[in-house]
């Protein structure tokens, strides 16, 4: 049996040097988001969004990127989840983007605000109906008795709104707006390439590179 601990791979994919690079982090951002999906990784929308509970305490999960410009990023979920909550206490949260077959990772860090009402009810309206009925049926991060209350609730509300159900008031989007950016690209001998961007207090971007 191979021990976790001897698992090993040689990061020789690609480099990342700040004579190549973006100055602004969001242009590096789009450029290798754009990578991830024309090499068509598993999910290149998948990120890992930390939060900070009153407690202290960290939390994770996977949520999808649903847009991103110079004001941040945007995603969409409930409000009345344990991510919601913790945002709601403190609104400081992380965001991770690991796309593993081109060995890079994108970290991004800043503080959240929810979207207008009106942005919300935009994307809700473009989602798949089931997902609209799913929006109301779960009651996200809250105990239950199985997994009939899900299905009970998705047949009740289903009935209630037919083809067109409302946007429910406990779910809409977020926006992270970046304060910090770190681009990770791996490289032979675990000589990674690190850049961070850093926003100044006059608004422009400080780009360093740091020890892996």
């Amino acid at each position: 049996m191979t021990s976790i601990a001897d698992l090993r791979k040689s990061y020789e994919r690609a480099e990342l040097d700040e004579s190549a690079s973006h100055a602004d982090p969001l242009q590096q951002f789009d450029q290798w988001l754009k990578e991830a999906i024309a090499s068509e990784v598993p999910e290149p929308n998948a990120m890992t969004l930390a939060t900070v509970a009153s407690n202290l305490r960290p939390s994770t999960r996977i949520v999808l990127i649903k847009g991103y410009d110079a004001e941040g990023i945007t995603w969409f979920t409930n409000y009345d989840s344990r991510k919601g909550k913790e945002l709601a206490g403190n609104p400081f949260a992380a965001l991770q983007f690991h796309w593993v077959e081109l060995e890079r990772v994108v970290r991004i860090e800043g503080i959240v605000e929810k979207v207008s009402a009106e942005e919300s009810d935009a994307y809700f309206k473009t989602r798949p109906l089931d997902s609209r009925i799913g929006a109301w049926a779960s009651p996200q991060s809250e105990v239950i008795s199985g997994r009939g209350v899900l299905v009970a609730n998705a047949a009740k509300y289903a009935a209630q709104f037919l083809l067109q159900p409302p946007r429910p008031p406990h779910w809409g989007g977020y926006r992270l707006k970046p304060d910090n950016w770190q681009f990770w690209q791996g490289r032979k001998s675990r000589l990674h390439d690190r850049l961070r961007y850093t926003l100044a207090a006059d608004g422009r971007w400080q780009r360093d590179r740091l020890a892996p």
